[in-house]
């Protein structure tokens, strides 16, 4: 059911940062070609492109630590036995988890803070622009202590506990290929 739900926001999320995209595309090229062909311009169009950036990076954000599509080494993680892998894990996500935390916090104060302020053209409360961070914060913790569950309840397949890839060819969780180890002697022969 978690899975689901974490499965069906992502699919939206990758919806919404392709109409994002779409939409700052649009606007900014559109306000070039109206300032240098008409000599005016689009009023909203810095300020909403900069909104839609930011969120969209957000929603990028939880697509990827969903899909383990981080920043990340696993030299030390794939040599150690199965069950120092589960502990890395615990410990890994228990940092971002923590991380999370601070992010939370710090967007919901930023959002509570900024709530009577608006924007300068747009006149739109800024506290839109700062959820953005309590959004990511939250779906990226439940989607770490869903991992965490899956560990503990014995889902989670030993390949899952290294969290990233060697290459983007890979896909997520796959096995890595098997080392081929030579010897002198087989080489001679």
């Amino acid at each position: 059911m978690i899975q689901r739900f974490i499965d069906r926001i992502c699919r939206l999320f990758v919806i919404l940062m392709v109409a994002c995209l779409a939409l700052m595309v649009v606007m900014v090229f559109g306000n070039v070609v109206l300032r240098y062909g008409f000599n005016s311009g689009i009023t909203v169009s810095e300020e909403l492109s900069r909104w839609l950036f930011v969120w969209m990076t957000f929603f990028g954000s939880v697509v990827a630590v969903r899909n383990r599509a981080h920043l990340g080494t696993d030299s030390l993680i794939s040599r150690l036995p199965v069950m120092g892998r589960k502990v890395c894990f615990v410990i890994a996500h228990g940092l971002m988890l923590f991380i999370c935390w601070l992010m939370f916090r710090g967007a919901w104060e930023q959002t509570v803070i900024n709530y009577g302020t608006t924007s300068a053209v747009m006149e739109v409360s800024m506290a839109w622009f700062n959820v953005s961070g309590v959004m990511f914060a939250v779906l990226a913790a439940l989607i770490f202590i869903f991992d965490l569950w899956r560990l503990f309840t014995g889902q989670l397949a030993d390949s899952e506990l290294v969290g990233v890839r060697e290459s983007e060819d890979e896909p997520a969780h796959a096995e890595p290929a098997p080392v081929a180890i030579h010897t002198a002697a087989k080489e001679q022969a």
